[in-house]
């Protein structure tokens, strides 16, 4: 990521995704039924950080009637810090957790006639991943033992994204129009004020900006440009089905036609 002046659009296509999945038995996070008919690709939490048997077998279900790509949201085990606490772990420990959560749910997903077609991280590991190219190349061991060809979902021009491309990993690049940005492209700490961005207008405007290759404003108010293959709505953001219904609709006038990356 970095800040310039206008280009031209990259593509005319781009992913939605939204992280769904993030309830526990009874207890629901999120509108994942309506945000299920909106988007593209559905990021299912894996059990680490929310979800549990039950959740995720209903929400691939809900995900392949929809037509919508499964992609494994995988985390820390860190369900009492719902997976935003930063935690020490080994790249064998690393690997391990990684490919426990992708054989859970590549399970649950052969059930509905379909599969697991990307992979993202959550909360704290997938802003480590990022930041430590020593980790993203023990994410990418366990990717290759599963399968070297699955695309990952990462912030662009990241450390950890070039240490997974460097091994022939796929990357592709995420944006998140419902969060602030820093001025050098990393995401502003939800402790921060105005870190998340809950106007449908707004986020609306900044997924156009961010999906034709525009400069958007950072939190500091500098400009910056954001290539990605992807944009992700928060299910647990205030108004996230406000939000996305926003996203289409702008999209479209845009000329930016829906389509999953994986």
């Amino acid at each position: 990521m970095d800040s310039g002046t206008v280009s031209a659009p990259l593509s005319a296509t781009i992913d939605l995704n939204a992280d769904v999945g993030e309830g526990v038995g009874s207890d629901t996070l999120g509108p994942d039924e309506a945000l299920l008919e909106l988007v593209t690709s559905a990021n299912v939490a894996c059990g680490f950080h929310a979800g549990d048997p039950r959740v995720m077998d209903a929400t691939v279900a809900r995900a392949a009637a929809n037509g919508v790509r499964v992609g494994a949201h995988v985390s820390y085990p860190d369900l009492a810090g719902f997976g935003r606490r930063h935690l020490e772990v080994s790249a064998v420990e690393l690997a391990a957790d990684v490919l426990y959560q992708l054989g859970a749910l590549d399970a649950i997903c052969r059930r509905h006639g379909t599969s697991v077609r990307y992979v993202k991280a959550h909360g704290a590991l997938y802003n480590d991943l990022a930041a430590d190219a020593r980790l993203a190349a023990a994410f990418a061991d366990a990717l290759r033992a599963y399968d070297a060809s699955m695309p990952v979902l990462m912030l662009p021009g990241s450390p950890g994204a070039a240490a997974l491309e460097a091994v022939g990993m796929v990357v592709r690049a995420e944006g998140f129009p419902d969060r602030a940005y820093a001025a050098d492209g990393t995401l502003v700490a939800r402790t921060v004020a105005g870190a998340v961005i809950g106007t449908a207008e707004v986020v609306a405007r900044r997924g156009v900006q961010m999906a034709l290759g525009e400069p958007f404003r950072a939190h500091t108010g500098a400009p910056l440009t954001c290539r990605v293959d992807s944009l992700c709505v928060h299910s647990d953001t205030p108004g996230a089905v406000a939000i996305a219904r926003a996203l289409r609709q702008a999209l479209g006038e845009a000329q930016v036609a829906l389509r999953a990356f994986a």
